[in-house]
């Protein structure tokens, strides 16, 4: 009786896992089958799921420069996110260090203060960013991006590392103390090592938001040879002749970036964990 239970909730189970995958991906299936269908195709009155007429046109018309400077906007949405991600990460890793193991005047106020980030909208930060950028004389430059960025990821960064290295425990630091190692020495040799996963993880979140960031590219950046992808998908769907596998191809390739990091880094995660636990 009891195992017919068990049968019966993992099959409920995966019942419900197979529906909530089948309602949540259905969408970019749709846009997957659309991508190979002729511009015709895609508009007619009797949609079909499937095309019946398979093409690969539409890819090869976003690298194709006439028609959408693919490659450009990749080079530097690519520039934009991993700069701003690696600075993020590093000034973070810093930051949330200091904020864990050091002891000074204001460290609890400081640490409360990273919960109220989340109280207010990215969009606040538009007009003082934009008299601070174009005062600097950084505005239509990928600078000013990466400043952006770095702006709206470090506390963030901040708080997911401090809670990572508040998992390291003090006698570890204190042994490196005794054999001679400085505070930069243990951070990068000790601390930085053993939390591994949470940096990865950190800077997956950081390159994310930097990689879909619209909002700041499209007020930040005017000249279309420095956009990023965000803001060329914006202008290829604003053309007066909608060809929507062209679309839908480009907004499957924009959003590959994102998802091979998330499946290499959860596979480079978990190595981390198991090498940190060999090594300890």
């Amino acid at each position: 009786m009891a195992t017919n239970k068990r049968l019966a909730g993992r099959l409920g189970f995966y019942l419900g896992l197979a529906l909530f995958l089948i309602v949540t991906l259905f969408p970019f299936f749709v846009m997957l089958m659309t991508s190979f269908k002729s511009a015709k195709e895609a508009i007619s009155l009797n949609p079909t799921i499937f095309p019946q007429e398979w093409t690969l046109q539409h890819y090869i018309d976003i690298f194709n420069p006439l028609i959408f400077p693919f490659v450009d906007y990749f080079r530097n949405s690519m520039v934009v996110s991993l700069t701003s991600s690696v600075i993020a990460v590093f000034l973070g890793t810093l930051g949330a260090y200091a904020l864990s193991k050091l002891r000074f005047k204001g460290r609890a106020t400081i640490n409360a203060s990273f919960y109220t980030v989340y109280m207010f909208s990215g969009i606040l930060l538009v007009v003082p960013l934009f008299k601070i950028i174009t005062a600097l004389g950084l505005y239509d430059t990928e600078l000013a991006l990466i400043v952006t960025m770095v702006t709206q990821t470090l506390p963030t960064a901040v708080f997911m590392l401090r809670s990572y290295f508040d998992t390291i425990p003090d006698e570890i630091e204190e042994a490196a103390m005794m054999d001679g190692l400085n505070r930069l020495q243990i951070i990068f040799r000790i601390t930085v090592p053993l939390a591994i996963s949470g940096l990865v993880s950190v800077f997956v979140y950081c390159f994310m938001v930097a990689w879909n960031d619209y909002l700041f590219a499209s007020i930040f950046l005017s000249s279309a040879s420095n956009f990023t992808l965000p803001v060329g998908l914006n202008t290829l769907f604003s053309t007066p002749d909608y060809i929507w596998g062209r679309m839908m191809a480009a907004s499957l390739v924009t959003a590959l970036p994102v998802v091979v990091m998330y499946a290499l880094s959860e596979r480079f995660i978990k190595s981390g964990l198991t090498a940190g636990g060999v090594k300890g």
